[in-house]
């Protein structure tokens, strides 16, 4: 999972400040959660999966299918 996010971040050409600030937290305890020292709460999860455009399951490694949900 953690190598996830951060290849989506880098895919998008992101640094880990712009992610935080996103999500509105600090540069280091991003980078706790890309680095796995941290869990990451349900609440980023879904965040992210919003902003890459992706499913939470993709993001945990349940699927290798990158392609969001129909709502």
């Amino acid at each position: 999972m953690y190598k996830r996010i951060r290849d989506l971040r880098e895919d998008r050409d992101k640094n880990q400040t712009e992610i935080a600030k996103m999500l509105g937290m600090s540069q280091t305890g991003y980078s706790k959660y890309e680095t796995g020292e941290n869990d990451i709460p349900t609440q980023i999860l879904i965040k992210l999966a919003r902003f890459y455009d992706t499913s939470v399951d993709y993001l945990l490694g349940e699927t290798d299918c990158t392609e969001r949900y129909p709502k």
